[in-house]
């Protein structure tokens, strides 16, 4: 059980608005984008360029259906495509379950908007000038900015977010442990390659800049005053930038007092403690260790505890990664080129996209099945019990022990041999074991 004192989860901000209202207001951030994803599907055959683009005879042809600029129809392309009211299968765009949902179903919008919101980084460009390294940096420190904002309940001076940003790019960086380097370091100890790693002044208060640029343009903060309307150094949540960052601050904190309490751990050790839990508890731990993190660095860590050795960590992985959604499509489909994650990137995606669970396994390939069957076998090898490891046997598709044999002994998995050896030693039949004994030698030896 967790040690740590438990903490009072928060209240939602004074005033509120109720959900219906929030919806409403949802649907105004996004009214461009859910136009231009109708729009999409009425094409019926709309194909997306590289990395996702919409093409420049796509762009026109939708500005001069919609009364458009181009610019705006790129804008509302990306909002589409990041709160999944536009999805792209093999390049063709779909409209997606929220875009289906949008009129009749609040918490479809909301949690479009959501996902926009946490995707607000590639809302606008960075600065062309500034290091990636920087960048992700101020990416990351942006979540304590939002909590001073949503604690401040009101307007917050950019010198005292300038600050907050400041001290909290230092902190990341002591965490790492990082030290100047380089045959020529600056007087101050900034690293040897440029402005983009000055922790301090100019560069950090452009980025600032352009993070509140981007959190207007997805709705969280409310617009940039004009004309001399109000303080042109203040930057104050809206509506729906307030509900969402408590939202995920009661997640933080009921993850916090609960008795699982993984949220500040490793996704490895996360995984390794939701192992234990039933499905529904384990989602809930799943869903308050990504609140806890931007999304794309909690899904290339997912990914990451996949590729290791512990086949048991690949399936709880692509679980977890279930409770990402949309976010987490490009990153599983790159995966899908992987042969190790492979089949389980094409079983997600085939799910996310809304296949019939029935006729899940139909997408693989004989190879890729014979595969995951070796790798789940691996799995109960190494964390279940040994009668789990004898029924394993009646999941594999092959219909038979002699073919299956065939097919694993040439599928190239790497623990082929110990879930060979693990099932000859459970199997209760002598005959059987010893053909699967015979078959683990095979491969161990590289026989035929």
């Amino acid at each position: 059980m967790s040690t740590r004192a438990a903490r009072p989860a928060p209240r939602p901000p004074e005033g509120t608005p109720p959900p219906a209202e929030l919806a409403r207001q949802a649907r105004a951030v996004l009214a461009g984008a859910a136009r231009l994803a109708r729009w999409a599907d009425r094409t019926g055959s709309l194909r997306a360029g590289p990395r996702g683009a919409l093409p420049e005879d796509a762009v026109a042809g939708a500005a001069g259906a919609l009364g458009l600029t181009p610019h705006q129809v790129r804008a509302d392309w990306d909002r589409a495509r990041l709160a999944g009211l536009i999805e792209l299968h093999d390049g063709l765009a779909r409209p997606g379950w929220r875009l289906r949902a949008w009129d009749r179903d609040d918490t479809a919008v909301l949690r479009g908007w959501v996902a926009l919101f946490d995707a607000w980084s590639l809302a606008l460009p960075a600065p062309a000038d500034a290091g990636p390294t920087l960048v992700a940096e101020v990416v990351e420190a942006v979540p304590q900015l939002l909590s001073l904002l949503h604690l401040s309940a009101g307007p917050v001076r950019l010198p005292v977010l300038l600050d907050m940003l400041e001290q909290r790019v230092a902190e990341l960086r002591t965490e790492r442990c990082e030290v100047p380097y380089g045959p020529d370091p600056d007087p101050d100890g900034a690293a040897a390659d440029g402005p983009a790693c000055d922790a301090a002044g100019a560069p950090l208060a452009g980025l600032l800049a352009w993070a509140l640029d981007a959190l207007r343009a997805v709705g969280a903060l409310m617009p940039a005053p004009e004309h001399g309307t109000g303080p042109a150094d203040e930057a104050q949540l809206t509506p729906l930038g307030n509900w969402s960052v408590w939202v995920k601050l009661e997640q933080i904190c009921v993850a916090a007092q609960s008795p699982a309490g993984h949220i500040e751990q490793s996704a490895e050790a996360m995984l390794r403690g939701c192992a234990r839990l039933t499905p529904g508890p384990a989602r809930a731990e799943y869903r308050a260790w990504l609140a806890a993190r931007s999304v794309g660095a909690a899904v290339e860590e997912l990914l990451a505890a996949a590729r290791g050795e512990d086949a048991l960590l690949r399936g709880l992985a692509f679980e977890a990664l279930r409770a990402v959604g949309a976010p987490a499509e490009p990153a599983v489909r790159a995966a899908a080129a992987e042969q190790v994650l492979r089949p389980y990137a094409l079983l997600w995606l085939f799910e996310h996209e809304g296949g019939d669970p029935e006729t899940a396994a139909d997408v693989l390939t004989r190879e890729e099945s014979t595969w995951l069957w070796v790798d789940t076998a691996a799995a109960v090898a190494d964390h279940g019990e040994t009668q789990l490891l004898v029924r394993h046997l009646d999941s594999a598709v092959q219909g038979s022990v002699p073919r299956l044999l065939a097919e694993v002994r040439a599928v190239g998995h790497p623990r082929t041999v110990q879930v060979l050896v693990a099932l000859a030693a459970a199997h209760p039949d002598p005959a059987l074991a010893k053909a699967v004994r015979r078959a683990a030698f095979q491969v161990h030896t590289g026989g035929a």
